[in-house]
């Protein structure tokens, strides 16, 4: 921790997208900072293995298998998360999905996946979740976007309109809740190597790892409290200079 860091100790994290990639690796790192951290993502067996990994290092952790299409699923969470804990000071959005066709051949039902993942999912955790911040008058929420909810691509029409809704739905909810003293970040990395990515890609190109998103998110979640974070883009340098 680093000067003026703020300690997470006690402190109660729910993460979504937990089971892999960015999820898993926020965390694991707010686990390591002293936050008891609820795991959520659809692949139970992944987030029992990771919230094993955590309490052996001894961390707490409570896994909570939920799929984030499931707008009554979300709402589960949030009441399992306060019975287990009784507070909520951290929400991380980060579960997320991705498909890359152009608009010509795209699959409708594809695209719905997106919206309800990467969008309305967001939207219904954090409804759940705002009346126990605005009653405790502290938290953090942070939403896990990407560069591509800024300068889209050609092959990413669904992708790309879902990360631009979640570009607006927080820079809505942090003008309205900074008041509230509750505060909102907004995170938007380029390339991470994750499972949304081919190993092909992964192989011929250089990004981030999710460890990099990770520790932006510890960091925006340990300032000050009078400080917000608000938006952080975080972009992978090629390894040579061109």
């Amino acid at each position: 921790m680093n000067h003026g860091d703020v300690s997470l100790e006690g402190t109660v994290a729910l993460v979504t997208g937990a089971s892999s990639g960015i999820g898993g690796a926020t965390a694991s790192a707010l686990a390591a900072e002293g936050a008891r951290v609820v795991l959520a993502a659809r692949r139970a067996d992944r987030l029992a293995d990771l919230a094993g990994k955590i309490e052996a290092s001894g961390g707490a952790a409570l896994a909570v298998p939920t799929d984030a299409r499931d707008t009554e699923a979300s709402k589960a969470l949030v009441d399992e998360t306060l019975s287990a804990f009784g507070r909520i000071d951290i929400l991380v959005n980060s579960a997320g999905v991705g498909y890359w066709d152009a608009v010509a051949d795209a699959d409708i039902e594809k695209w719905r996946e997106e919206i309800e993942v990467n969008l309305l999912g967001v939207m219904a955790t954090t409804r759940h979740v705002l009346p126990t911040m605005l009653e405790q008058g502290s938290g953090d929420i942070v939403n896990v976007s990407s560069l591509s909810g800024r300068s889209p691509g050609p092959d990413e029409p669904g992708y790309t309109a879902t990360k631009w809704g979640l570009t607006g739905f927080t820079e809505s909810i942090r003008r309205d809740l900074w008041k509230k003293r509750i505060r909102v970040t907004l995170i938007e990395p380029g390339e991470v190597a994750t499972e949304m990515q081919s190993e092909e890609d992964i192989a011929s190109m250089r990004m981030l790892e999710a460890g990099d998103v990770a520790d932006a998110i510890v960091y925006a979640v340990t300032r000050p409290p009078h400080v917000c974070i608000g938006d952080v883009q975080i972009y992978p340098l090629p390894d040579e200079v061109t």
